[in-house]
């Protein structure tokens, strides 16, 4: 439990709670005040944002007329959200919003991402990662950007993880992502050189988005990552999460429909974009060019 941390127990308790309050027809501001707590509270329970502690996942049960072996099976899966995964240890350096997602990337069995801008956090180099902090956040302290920068490469490690085993990496980048330099030309040749050694991972695969294919479906929303949970030997599978973020949060959806549109902007982006072998030939390209320019 500690290797993949309590985010996947968190996420499943809370949409067990939500439901039943749901289904004995009791809103979030009435529970909160039966309850005595604040609706952002409960809020945070049923997403999934903090670990529940076994009576507070009782006194919700109790409330929405579970019954007593329901609730017995949510203490225990309440008791499950209490372990800690590494990324915890890192405080500040880590936004309490992403160690959510750290935690669901954590207990992936496949990661799909699309990313139109910059090379995905999986697949930077440590030079990239520090252009992108610089740019970013120019008066953070060197500390503090040394601990951003140790985030990124120990998530990294998920890549190399022999038990539980390594997740299957589906990344597509727009090609303007291999032809926009961070600041420094050399650092983003050496990232390319990195991307093509990447791709040849036996759980990486790597596709680029040409710029002449045009537009794919639903081009408009950006960039998003779609993380698949194990679907075997589990009581319940968890469903499919799309995450998307942006400087000041993050949104995560599950819904079968939001699932659906993000199944169809996938099927999109892989019926336009090169296969793996072009999609190498290109970044190889690209980085002579930039190595050239050195």
């Amino acid at each position: 439990m500690e290797e993949t941390g309590s985010t996947v127990p968190r996420r499943q308790l809370g949409r067990y709670l939500r439901d039943l309050r749901e289904h004995a027809h009791v809103t979030v501001v009435a529970a909160a005040r039966e309850l005595e707590w604040s609706a952002p509270r409960i809020w945070r329970y049923e997403t999934g944002q903090v670990p529940i502690h076994p009576n507070d996942a009782e006194a919700m049960c109790r409330l929405y007329g579970a019954s007593a072996e329901t609730i017995r099976t949510m203490r225990k899966l309440a008791r499950e959200t209490k372990a800690r995964g590494w990324w915890h240890s890192y405080g500040e350096a880590i936004k309490e919003w992403f160690k959510l997602y750290i935690g669901l990337e954590s207990s992936a069995t496949r990661i799909r991402t699309y990313e139109p801008n910059v090379v995905p956090g999986l697949l930077q180099t440590v030079d990239y990662v520090r252009e992108l902090i610089a740019i970013d956040q120019p008066q953070m302290s060197e500390a503090d950007r040394e601990a951003k920068v140790e985030v990124r490469v120990r998530r990294q490690g998920l890549l190399a993880r022999v038990v539980p085993p390594a997740p299957l990496l589906e990344v597509m980048l727009n090609e303007a992502v291999l032809r926009r330099p961070p600041r420094n030309r050399v650092t983003m040749a050496r990232q390319l050189d990195h991307l093509v050694s990447a791709s040849r991972r036996h759980n990486v695969r790597l596709r680029v988005l040409p710029l002449a294919a045009g537009l794919h479906r639903w081009g408009w929303s950006g960039g998003f990552t779609m993380l698949d949970f194990p679907q075997e030997n589990v009581r319940e599978p968890e469903p499919t999460t799309i995450y998307m973020d942006g400087p000041c949060g993050a949104i995560y959806l599950d819904k079968p429909h939001e699932i659906e549109v993000y199944e169809d902007a996938w099927r999109s982006l892989s019926e336009l974009a090169l296969d793996e072998d072009g999609s190498r030939e290109l970044i190889t390209a690209i980085a002579k060019e930039m190595h050239g320019a050195e």
